[in-house]
């Protein structure tokens, strides 16, 4: 069985055991590998964010929420690599924290050759940057999942500061730059909100009604809009 497997084998082992806790030696027995493997193994899946947790004493042993599961590992080196390539390309947008972690969930959970490998091809891949260039506020990403009206304080594009209130309908990058879409209360319209100029985000308890946005709402001038999830 390869390391893969196994990682997956022991995330089911504990949820099917659970709450009951397994040894790391009875683990061991069963996928045919040393305790320190197993520990190993289990070290990485606590690394990855999964809730596995150690119950000390005679009859102690590791257990795991039952719900967690491990989200897919089996990437070939060139999928590995994209995959870095795209969340080190977030460096600078609202998600960079999120980007981060994820990077190291997905070594994480590879095996170690191919985790190797997969770092070495992404550390010679390089973003040519501005050194000038603003991080977008990470208080955006929470702005745009909260399904919540949201309090911003921003400068318009001849410099003066305003105060609305939004109701967020979803996000455009372009050339680096991030925009919040939102419906304005105060200019009654959809309108695009540049992350760098967003001086303050608050998102509030209000529920907004729901909006349908249109591609026509956004008086797209030039360009083709394409969804992250598209083929």
């Amino acid at each position: 069985m390869n390391r893969t497997d196994r990682l997956y084998g022991l995330v089911e082992e504990l949820r099917a055991a659970s709450p009951r806790p397994r040894s790391a030696r009875r683990l061991a027995e069963r996928f045919e590998v040393s305790v320190r493997t197993i520990e190993r193994d289990l070290a990485a899946l606590q690394s990855s964010g999964l809730p596995i947790w150690a119950e000390p004493g005679r009859t102690g042993g590791y257990v795991i929420d039952a719900s967690a599961t491990l989200g897919p590992a089996g990437f070939t080196p060139d999928e590995a690599l994209a995959v870095l390539i795209g969340l080190g390309a977030l460096r600078h947008s609202p998600f960079r924290h999120s980007a981060r972690t994820a990077a190291r969930k997905l070594l994480a959970v590879m095996p170690d050759p191919e985790a190797a490998r997969a770092s070495a091809f992404a550390a010679r891949v390089h973003f040519l940057e501005s050194e000038e260039e603003p991080a977008a506020p990470v208080e955006f990403a929470e702005a745009l999942r909260a399904d919540r009206v949201v309090q911003l304080h921003y400068l318009d594009a001849a410099g003066a500061e305003t105060s609305r209130d939004v109701e967020p309908l979803g996000s455009i990058e372009k050339d680096g730059q991030w925009y919040l879409i939102a419906w304005c209360r105060l200019r009654d319209g959809v309108r695009a909100f540049r992350a760098d100029r967003m001086r303050s985000i608050r998102v509030t308890d209000e529920r907004p009604q729901m909006r349908a946005l249109r591609a026509e709402d956004l008086a797209i001038q030039y360009g083709r809009l394409r969804s992250v999830v598209d083929d």
